[in-house]
């Protein structure tokens, strides 16, 4: 078989460094070694970036936001990744603030002028107490799919309970959850690159533009009756 390079990039949502979510992304990296998979870690709360909306333009814009801090510098990250997974505590009932703010401001500031991220295998995690996992996990998963990206079937989600430090990690259910999930994104990503490959095409559709132009490509057909 074909050896492919297998580059996945993890962002983490905490602003506990050394945390349980932490934790959990370092037995991720040491699964994704064991592959042969090179996995690198962006923790938010190790970067500068602002709130969305402070601009008020931001739905009007065509080009991408010209804030200055360090947000161009992580999608551009997000872009080179073969796949990437978003790792998130829940906090008051939901996302962690720094994955909120991430999300938005990434989403509607960069990623959706030409859609980067499609075809991307994408991976969550979500850490906490015995509460709400479900509904961080759905809102990120929902994001993962309005940026095109590919969600691979790992089983039970990768959904970890844990409050005081470590605590997760006796989570055994939960971590198999995650060996799981990450041996599944890392065989899919090498499914399409062996396709591209062998073939020199992708089995993918790619090129489907903004949806913010899909209106006027729906009409056209409409117009000639």
């Amino acid at each position: 078989m074909i050896s492919v390079p297998v580059e996945l990039l993890a962002i983490c949502g905490s602003t506990r460094a050394g945390g349980n979510t932490d934790q959990i992304l370092q037995y991720t990296r040491e699964i994704s070694s064991e592959r042969g998979a090179h996995l690198s870690i962006v923790n938010l709360r190790d970067y500068h970036f602002s709130v969305s909306g402070t601009c008020v333009d931001c739905n009007d814009r065509e080009t991408p936001c010209e804030l200055k801090d360090d947000m161009p510098y992580i999608t551009d990250m997000m872009r080179k990744a073969d796949g990437i997974i978003y790792a998130v505590p829940v906090q008051g009932f939901g996302m962690g603030h720094l994955m909120q703010i991430f999300i938005e401001r990434s989403g509607v500031c960069y990623l959706r002028f030409e859609r980067p991220l499609t075809n991307k295998v994408g991976g969550v995690i979500v850490t906490g107490r015995r509460y709400n996992h479900n509904h961080v996990y759905s809102q990120i998963v929902n994001n993962l799919l309005l940026n095109r990206m590919i969600i691979v079937g790992s089983g039970f989600p990768a959904l970890l309970q844990g409050g005081k430090p470590s605590e997760v990690l006796g989570d055994i259910e939960g971590l198999d959850s995650v060996r799981r999930m990450v041996n599944r994104m890392i065989d899919m990503v090498k499914t399409i690159k062996h396709y591209s490959l062998l073939t020199n095409q992708s089995y993918l559709t790619f090129n489907e533009g903004n949806e913010r132009m899909i209106g006027e490509d729906l009409l056209q057909p409409l117009k000639k009756h």
